[in-house]
């Protein structure tokens, strides 16, 4: 079982991914030098737009989540974890976390990486408002 959301969203020269357990990307458009987890904005769906197909998926044991973030040339994925605890409602945000804890902004658990281990290549180019960002989500039991 499987199923892929795309997210399309935009840099910001406040982006820092300094944030050393989670990754953040939000609808808002404004990012504030507090944000160290955000590492794009103005994306075109948060959790509550995500398919009932995906979120089904997610929420099943074992269901293993692969995030492609795609900068102009420049790529990086990323791996974490489902689980039947995640609520995948929150109007404005997704949150991939590398802990276990659950909130309505949790898109995914136990990750591999957090905003703090994304390349320097890539955040130099998430530091643009210029910068488009395409986000794969794939989903897969």
């Amino acid at each position: 079982m499987e199923a892929a959301e795309v997210i399309l969203a935009h840099g910001h020269e406040n982006v820092q991914a300094a944030h050393k357990t989670t990754l953040e990307i939000t609808k808002a458009p404004h990012l504030s030098e507090e944000g160290t987890c955000i590492i794009a904005v103005s994306a075109d769906k948060a959790l509550a737009d995500l398919s009932l197909r995906f979120k089904k998926i997610m929420r099943r044991k074992n269901s293993k989540l692969t995030v492609l973030i795609e900068a102009g040339k420049i790529a990086e994925v990323l791996n974490a974890s489902g689980s039947p605890r995640l609520v995948l409602t929150h109007p404005m945000d997704m949150v991939i976390r590398k802990s276990d804890y659950v909130c309505s902004r949790t898109l995914a658990i136990n990750a591999d990486k957090a905003a703090v281990d994304l390349s320097k290549t890539i955040v130099a180019a998430l530091k643009s408002r210029e910068q488009n960002v395409k986000i794969t989500l794939t989903a897969k039991v």
